[in-house]
């Protein structure tokens, strides 16, 4: 093998064959020697010798260690036959060998573990999974491809045999020490990576031996350098590459080598490629037939890799796809945009609940909204929920994974998110399990990143309190938990105050688009202020100086906006800032004021940060008020940027810098100014009357059997004016949380004798686990019972209540969405269809008492508001005001049985929810966005329909789960002093000449003006536009109507209202100021007053009767219990609850309430100011 003989050899030359030789012909393009031999069966000799020779060696001595185990096991029982005659000695004996013993046992497991961690090492090395690996396997098929069958090759020149030897040196020893470690020894031998090692290791000792290289060994060597790998897909890779470029290197091998009955003479050239072409085609059954097998062995074992080749095929390469395509769908990691924001979404991940969240987030009428929507969710999603992603693909992503994975956060880049919003499944059977889940959530992603802003949906009130517990939970950096349960009792709370008040917040801080209807129907002018969404703006320099009712004629006349609230600097401190709903005029404008304003959408807001009085003053169109060249708004808009971009606000600011500093809805009066003898003249220092905070009415502790009626006690007790909450639930039942209702109807910027009595109607076991919450407001008393029994209903006077609620603690245990809400929907047709008395219904009114001798419901000296109406008496059950609880939005359809609403149609497009008979849960969805946007609105709207729940109470009721009274001082009884909503009727009173005909802009100026009271929607009755009368007592909610919107007679106005000091001074003047004036009509579209002198004589005739009844009851009950156990001795019969005030009329023929002390003119204050 010299290199002469290589260089002289001759490329044309033929195979040339000695008769008597019987030696294998080798190719001519690599002459070893002159004879021609080949040395193949040396290198297959070696691989099949050291096989079996190691294989007989472990056989014998398995078979000499078992003949010596034999024999050892019979001298062991002649020691333990010799143990049990003399176990003295025996324990001598046991004592001698017993440290050695114990050292054999120790030795080897000490030996055994280095040689453990030394085949880990080993294994990690030729695995592929390190940088040495990677090399191994991409080195040696690079040089295989184009070898020749066998090559003379000298090892002290050739590199690649060196680098061969070096590896093949390395295996040796790895197989050593794997052998040494293995437990069976006969296993180990017969694995297939033992196999293989047999068949590539030795050959290359071979090699070295003969200066020479065979094919047959590199092409077995590929199923050593592509092992199986522990993770699935790498798994199937493997084998099926494996397979497949093993059987083309053999295929390879015979069909270059011929036949050896042939003596070789039938082979062909293929390279390796075309091989492992002929291969693939053959697995997948195509067989073009270009590429076949000539010899006999390569078409031996074609006919087998056929069979198995096919299946392997049809099971692993779809498989292998599968995977894949799902690993690279939803995995990888999010990659943020130069410039852009993005949040992270989790949580209740579901075609509802993310096509909800989407369609308010990215509404038109946001403006540009610069934001990328990242959801991360554990389940991969499905062809809906996947088609909504990609029809908004340029900003939403969907990654798979959890947020309990800190890895997963790495991959959504949640530390570099804007926030994070983690939604909650608000249909969940168990509320507090789905709170807890949440509650991890957020401590994951704090743990993970504790500057994150987090954003939580909470189902019960009480799980809010375990959100304190998190140590990087920060109120002031924006963390906020909106409470389902809390928000929603607290909207039907409001609409108990203000009927529809919950239709028109929730389309508030709802984006809706505006739907033109050119025929002159209800929806018309409903859709028209369904539009209106709520933002907030820095108000423009202009405005500094002037008081807010000024600043808010202006915005509306002029500007076009309706403004509700401020945020203004706290007195307490120049970092600390309040929010304001509706202030006096003693609140001035100050540089950078922060506005809340009503509008449609956001372009309409920015006219209050670009207005300027030198530059717009005289421009009359709104539209053509835009930013300006002014210096001192160029100052102002470096200050103080919009506040329509998604940012992070100053969190430093609003009410979330102290628990103390609380959302104040501030009047014109200030308590610590009126005269002493009027502001503590219903004052007792030493009386408990308000809670610790002077936020709510308070009362010590009942026991419950002290407020439970039986049905003839409820009957006796002449409710009236009272709001009945009908209840469905059990032992078993999750709690709803009744005293977030509760809390709103007990605010203390109701007098005491305003307080509407609340009386629960349901399961007393139910109500039992729902007492400990309850038991410190006045006015509540429970008749055990059901919501369905009519006699129950008839027992509470259902006919005379201002409203009654209808909820069910049962609905989510139901898998059928359309049954869930069968009980309130059962409950809400029985109420319908009920009829009563209507002498009956007269006699309890009339025990109202009308309006008091002397006081003449026309007379100009009356209070210039006793427009707020009352509840008259009802034959039919149709007129009684319901508000009725859904959990399926599609199930309002079955609550009025007169409207034409399409099933499908969108929940604020029904007739119920427009007239606030209907509430949904789902509606609260927005307030995600709406508090993302800005985490203010989400304090207004708490501040609005909670009655006034601060951080300080949450985090008592957090302490102690139950209100704790405190003494009435000037700074608790200053909490009164908030703004309240009511219901102002223009059938008489001084807004009574704007009732017919008159326009909303004129009535809104008057009443700001004179009474500080500031309107922002319409109660209109469903057929007002009508011409021809009707007897249709159904209203709906008309949002911030325009300045010329025409008013009729039987409106009802929605106004913010402020405190009134003087209406609960005295007795003297709540019976001039709490009774209620009616009238009635006949049933016309006419309305008329009755007659003074009828209305006396009736009302005479109705005290006289109820103080008869009364005085039967009391001398039976006296000696029992009290219902109200914290009214005081002199307070009036249970029978006469006085109403200041009520949030609807039941139907045309409008009865009206006469309140003689309200707010009077503040016009002299304005002067004074």
């Amino acid at each position: 093998m010299s290199r002469n003989i290589y260089h002289n050899k001759n490329q044309d030359s033929s195979i040339s064959i000695s008769k008597m030789d019987v030696i294998i012909p080798f190719s001519p393009d690599v002459p070893c020697d002159n004879n021609g031999q080949r040395m193949w069966w040396a290198f297959l000799a070696s691989s099949m010798v050291t096989f079996f020779g190691g294989l007989f060696i472990i056989l014998l001595w398995r078979t000499l260690k078992y003949l010596w185990t034999v024999c050892c096991h019979c001298n062991t029982k002649k020691k333990e036959a010799q143990k049990v005659n003399n176990p003295a000695n025996s324990q001598a004996a046991d004592g001698t060998p017993k440290g050695p013993d114990e050292k054999d046992e120790v030795v080897p497991a000490s030996e055994v573990g280095w040689m453990t961690s030394v085949k880990d090492w080993a294994g990690v090395m030729i695995s592929a999974q390190t940088l040495t690996g990677r090399v191994l396997v991409h080195f040696f098929p690079f040089s295989l491809f184009h070898s020749p069958i066998e090559s003379c090759q000298n090892f002290y020149k050739d590199f690649t045999l060196q680098i061969d030897m070096f590896f093949n040196v390395f295996f040796l020893l790895y197989f050593g020490l794997r052998f040494i470690a293995a437990n069976d020894k006969l296993w180990f031998w017969l694995e297939v990576n033992s196999v293989v090692d047999f068949f590539t290791v030795p050959p290359v000792f071979v090699s070295v031996y003969l200066n020479r290289s065979w094919l047959g060994k590199n092409e077995i060597f590929m199923v050593l350098i592509l092992p199986s790998n522990s993770i699935k897909l790498v798994n199937l890779c493997s084998i099926f590459i494996s397979t497949w470029l093993t059987a083309a290197g053999f295929i390879h091998l015979v069909e270059n080598s011929g036949d050896p009955w042939e003596n070789f003479q039938n082979s062909q050239s293929l390279s390796y490629w075309e091989c492992v072409y002929l291969l693939m085609v053959t697995m997948s059954t195509v067989g073009y037939g270009d590429v076949y097998a000539k010899t006999t062995l390569g078409r031996l074992f074609m006919v087998f890799f056929i069979l198995g080749g096919l299946a392997m095929f049809a099971r692993y390469v779809p498989e292998i796809a599968a995977l894949i395509l799902n690993r690279k769908k939803y995995g990888g990691s999010y990659n943020s945009t130069r410039g852009r924001k993005h949040i992270v979404v989790c949580g209740h991940i579901t075609l509802e609940s993310v096509s909800n969240f989407l369609k308010d987030f990215l509404h038109k009428d946001r403006d540009d909204v610069n934001v990328e929507i990242v959801f991360l969710h554990n389940i991969s999603p499905n062809l809906e929920l996947e088609a909504l992603f990609k029809r908004h693909f340029t900003q939403v992503e969907f990654y798979q994974g959890s947020v309990l994975n800190p890895h997963d956060l790495a991959r959504v880049k949640i530390e570099s998110a804007d926030a994070c919003l983690i939604l909650a499944n608000k249909y969940c059977p168990d509320p507090d399990a789905e709170d807890a889940s949440n509650i991890m959530r957020v401590i994951s992603i704090k743990n993970y990143s504790p500057k994150i802003r987090i954003i939580t949906q909470m189902l019960q009130y009480h799980n809010k309190a375990h959100l304190l517990n998190i140590p990087s939970w920060n109120w002031k950096e924006g963390d906020d938990a909106i409470c389902l349960a809390e928000l929603k009792a607290g909207f039907i709370a409001q609409s108990c105050l203000a009927q529809g008040l919950s239709t028109m917040l929730a389309n508030l801080f709802s984006m809706r688009s505006f739907i033109e209807i050119e025929e002159d129907t209800w929806q018309k002018y409903y859709l028209e202020g369904v539009a209106n969404e709520m933002y907030t703006e820095y108000l423009s320099s202009a405005f500094v100086g002037l008081s807010f009712p000024a600043v808010c004629e202006l915005c509306y006349v002029k500007l076009k906006l309706l403004l509700i609230a401020i945020e203004n600097k706290s007195e307490l401190g120049e970092s600390r800032f309040v929010i304001l709903i509706n202030p006096g005029n003693h609140v001035k404008m100050q540089e950078g004021t922060l506005g809340f304003f009503i509008a449609s959408d956001a372009k309409e807001v920015k006219r209050a940060f670009f207005y300027c009085k030198a530059c717009h003053d005289d421009i009359t169109d709104p539209k053509r008020i835009k930013k300006c060249g002014c210096k001192r708004r160029e100052y102002i808009e470096d200050e103080h940027p919009s506040t329509l971009s998604p940012k992070k606000k100053q969190r430093n600011g609003g009410m979330r810098n102290s628990p103390n500093n609380s959302p104040k809805m501030m009047s014109r009066h200030d308590p610590l100014l009126i005269p002493g003898n009027e502001q503590m003249e219903n004052m007792d220092m030493n009386v408990k009357q308000y809670d610790s905070t002077g936020m709510f009415h308070w009362c010590p502790s009942k026991e419950i059997e002290k407020v439970i009626l039986t049905r003839s006690e409820a009957s006796m007790t002449v409710l009236s004016g009272h709001v009945v909450v009908c209840i469905f639930g059990d032992v078993t039942s999750a709690l709803v949380g009744l005293r977030n209702l509760v809390m709103p109807l007990r605010a203390s910027n109701f007098h005491y004798h305003e307080l509407k009595p609340i009386v629960f109607v349901g399961s007393l076991e139910y109500l039992r686990r729902e007492w400990e919450t309850l038991h410190n407001f006045p006015k509540v008393s429970i008749l055990p019972g059901t919501p369905l029994s009519r006699a129950d209903l008839r027992a509470v006077n259902i006919n005379l209540c201002d409203m009654c609620v209808i909820l069910s603690a049962n609905q989510n245990n139901i898998d059928d969405a359309s049954l869930q809400d069968k009980e309130c929907i059962l409950a809400s047709l029985n109420i319908k269809s009920m009829q009563f008395d209507d002498s009956i219904g007269l006699l309890q009114a009339n025990s109202q008492g009308f309006t008091p001798p002397g006081m003449d419901r026309s007379s100009p000296d009356s209070s210039p508001v006793h427009g707020l109406v009352r509840q008259a008496s009802v034959t039919t059950g149709a007129n009684i005001p319901i508000i009725t609880e859904l959990v399926n939005d599609s199930n309002v359809q079955f609550l009025d049985q007169d409207d034409d609403d399409d099933p499908d149609t969108e929940l604020y497009l029904t007739q119920p929810f427009a007239c606030g008979t209907a509430f949904a849960v789902s509606v609260l969805d927005s307030l995600m966005s709406a508090t993302y946007f800005n985490d203010n609105i989400l304090t207004l709207i708490r501040t609005l329909v909670t009655g006034g729940a601060t951080p300080e109470l949450e985090a008592l009721l957090a302490e102690e789960n139950a209100l704790r009274g405190g003494y009435s001082t000037p700074q608790t009884l200053a909490n009164r002093d908030r703004c309240r909503v009511a219901q102002l009727a223009l059938y008489d009173g001084p807004f009574a000449d704007l009732g017919d005909g008159g326009c909303y802009g004129d009535l809104f100026c008057k009443a700001l003006k004179t009474y500080n009271m500031l309107c922002f929607g319409i109660y209109r009755l469903r057929d007002a536009h009508l011409a021809t009368p009707s007897q249709c007592t159904k209203r709906y909610v008309i949002t911030n109507p325009p300045y010329e919107f025409e008013l009729v007679p039987t409106d009802l106005i929605f106004c913010l209202m402020q405190f009134d000091h003087n209406a609960g001074q005295s007795r003297a003047s709540l019976s001039h100021s709490s009774h209620s004036s009616h009238s009635s009509s006949k049933k016309s579209s006419s309305v008329h007053s009755i007659p003074t002198t009828n209305r006396q004589n009736r009302s005479s005739k109705a005290r006289e009767a109820g103080h008869k009844q009364n005085a039967t009851r009391m001398n039976r009950m006296s000696q029992e219990r009290k219902w109200f156990t914290d009214e005081p001795e002199n307070a009036y019969p249970r029978n006469i609850q006085i109403k200041p005030m009520s949030t609807h009329m039941a139907n045309q023929i409008n009865q009206y309430k006469s309140t003689s002390s309200l707010i009077p003119p503040i016009r002299e204050v304005e002067d004074e100011c």
